[in-house]
């Protein structure tokens, strides 16, 4: 398969059990690979918004987005337009800590990266990072010198710039 550049689907759906299930198997029967998927309630309570991460090439990602919009719970789809969005991404990550050296430098490492840290022991620290996840990634290559013990990332998260929106509006 040629894999092209990341893409970023947007999708507003109905907000209700066995929405998520069904856009994910849609996407495992055209094997389509999921880079990343988030999924969270809109400011309006009866809608989520699904982001989803794709590396396909263009006309791979307009089949997914037509065969997505023929689904029955999905009120509007559409990618968006690289470099027209924000996106963020969370990552928790417990790094082993060895001395109090290590612990300093943690911090620092820390607060460079505008992360916070939540959670301490008397062995590992455990950090917040939120940013793009190029800014995540150079994190955890520092990281890994100290040991990661667990990880958790929640995938991108992204909305249009400016007034540009993906809504129903009322």
């Amino acid at each position: 398969m040629q894999a092209g550049k990341t893409k970023v689907i947007s999708i507003l759906v109905e907000n209700r059990p066995g929405v998520l299930h069904m856009i994910s198997n849609l996407f495992r029967r055209r094997n389509f690979n999921i880079e990343s998927i988030t999924v969270g309630p809109t400011e309006q309570p009866d809608l989520a918004r699904m982001t989803i991460t794709v590396n396909e090439d263009e006309k791979t990602v307009e089949q997914v987005i037509k065969q997505v919009a023929k689904q029955i719970d999905v009120l509007k789809v559409a990618e968006l337009e690289s470099g027209n969005y924000v996106m963020r991404e969370l990552a928790l990550i417990k790094v082993n800590v060895k001395d109090s050296k290590e612990r300093s430098d943690i911090i620092n490492f820390v607060n460079v990266f505008r992360g916070h840290i939540i959670d301490v022991s008397t062995d590992s620290i455990t950090v917040e990072i939120t940013g793009a996840p190029d800014k995540i990634d150079a994190f955890l290559n520092l990281m890994k010198t100290f040991g990661i013990i667990e990880l958790a990332r929640t995938g991108i998260t992204a909305l249009a710039r400016g007034a540009k929106s993906i809504r129903i509006d009322q």
